[in-house]
């Protein structure tokens, strides 16, 4: 599948209702006559509430909303067209001021790969639905960007420390992270 076929399809499954409402608002002001002082560019409005880019890369990128990053990632494995069963990376990321994980994705059966990002701008309490239900390795995944960039999954069954121990204060890998003792300066 074609990442504009991916596009399109996984695009319809979470549909934008202001694309629907800025629609039909548009056909009504068609239909009258208005001035030119009156008429403003519109503003394109993304139809669905996932967006969509591939940055230079082979792979199609998706940007989730942290609500629905769960049912993204199961409809991904489940359907029939996409069957993404394999998550070959998930990985945190700090770019300040938010935070997120990139997961990458591929389709063994179909051989096409795809790249979700989620993100937070919460860096106090940064969280995201876990994904360990749906595919088994993300337990250890997730469980290592908790401990380096203490962002929390929900539902995870057994979310602490992987690397470090209990008692470390802070998360390294984020940019804001000082460690006097341990820190390297060039």
């Amino acid at each position: 599948m074609t990442n504009e076929a991916l596009q399109q399809l996984i695009g319809s499954w979470f549909p934008n209702p202001e694309a629907e409402t800025v629609d039909e608002t548009q056909e009504n002001v068609d239909a009258k006559e208005v001035s030119e002082e009156q008429a403003q560019p519109t503003k394109s409005i993304n139809p669905s509430l996932l967006e969509f880019t591939e940055e230079g890369s082979q792979y199609l990128n998706v940007t989730v909303q942290p609500q629905h990053l769960h049912a993204l990632m199961s409809q991904l494995k489940s359907n029939e067209q996409t069957s993404f069963d394999y998550l070959f990376c998930l990985t945190g990321v700090d770019w300040e001021p938010d935070l997120g994980v990139i997961y990458h994705l591929d389709s063994t059966q179909y051989r096409h790969c795809i790249v979700v990002k989620v993100k937070t701008s919460d860096r106090e309490n940064p969280n995201f639905d876990s994904v360990w239900d749906i595919w088994r390795t993300a337990e250890f995944h997730e469980r290592e960007v908790f401990d380096f960039f203490g962002i929390k999954f929900n539902n995870h069954p057994n979310l602490k420390r992987l690397f470090l121990t209990e008692n470390w204060e802070g998360f390294p890998l984020r940019k804001d992270y000082v460690d006097e003792i341990n820190m390297v300066i060039k």
